[in-house]
């Protein structure tokens, strides 16, 4: 049974830094593309940064230069480094596992329950 398991989410300041951790129970995790999303209240949930099984990554334009994303194979771990959060990154932030690198939450077969984030001013 496949199981994501998000950590790390908190109250952070304007300005803050956060290090999201996604731990998956998937037994092939170095051949699956992970991928993180978030849904603010009243909001469609909405594709934030994506790592492929090679490596390469992909953000979405509101967090590009502000938020990383890496994997550990071993731990079989995918983490979210958010550094100069603002408000509006304010959301439930999920972890998703795919076959392929993609921002389409619909070609993710596995999630998270999700980890809250939320930035104060």
């Amino acid at each position: 049974q496949v199981q994501l398991v998000e950590s790390g989410g908190g109250l952070v300041q304007v300005g803050g830094s956060l290090r999201l951790s996604c731990a998956a129970s998937i037994r092939t995790f170095s051949s699956v593309a992970m991928g993180w999303f978030r849904q603010a209240p009243g909001k469609e949930r909405e594709f934030v940064a994506a790592i492929s099984r090679s490596y390469i990554t992909y953000y979405a334009d509101s967090v590009e230069g502000r938020f990383t994303i890496s994997r550990d194979n071993g731990k079989k771990t995918v983490d979210l480094q958010m550094n100069s959060l603002k408000v509006e990154d304010t959301a439930v932030y999920y972890c998703a596992a795919a076959r392929g690198i993609t921002d389409y939450s619909g070609n993710y077969d596995y999630w998270g329950q999700g980890t809250q984030v939320t930035v104060s001013s």
